[in-house]
């Protein structure tokens, strides 16, 4: 199948380009080989144990991560509107209303 193909692609592309002339001329086209090549090993022979591994979900956040992970998309999605979202206090001093 594959040397079919080469063969029908090698045809297309002797219609579409200009012959050689000259000093430079190719005689005739080498055979074309194939040499198939041997499917690679399985990777996985043995049976994993599903009483081994904990199930863990990593997804699954405690509420404090949450809460920080909200925050987070919040402070985003207020900078895509051009609003910066910045912290209500600075070093311990409640920040002024106007730098908010």
């Amino acid at each position: 199948m594959l040397d079919s193909i080469v063969r029908t692609l090698a045809w297309m592309l002797s219609l579409c380009t200009p012959r050689p002339r000259g000093r430079h001329r190719l005689g005739t086209l080498p055979p074309l080989r194939f040499n198939p090549v041997p499917p690679p090993p399985p990777r996985f022979t043995e049976l994993l144990d599903g009483n081994a591994s904990r199930l863990v979900r990593p997804y699954v956040l405690a509420p404090a991560e949450h809460h920080l992970q909200r925050e987070r998309r919040q402070a985003a999605h207020l900078a895509n509107l051009g609003i910066d979202p910045a912290p209500r206090r600075t070093q311990g001093v409640r920040a002024p209303a106007a730098t908010r």
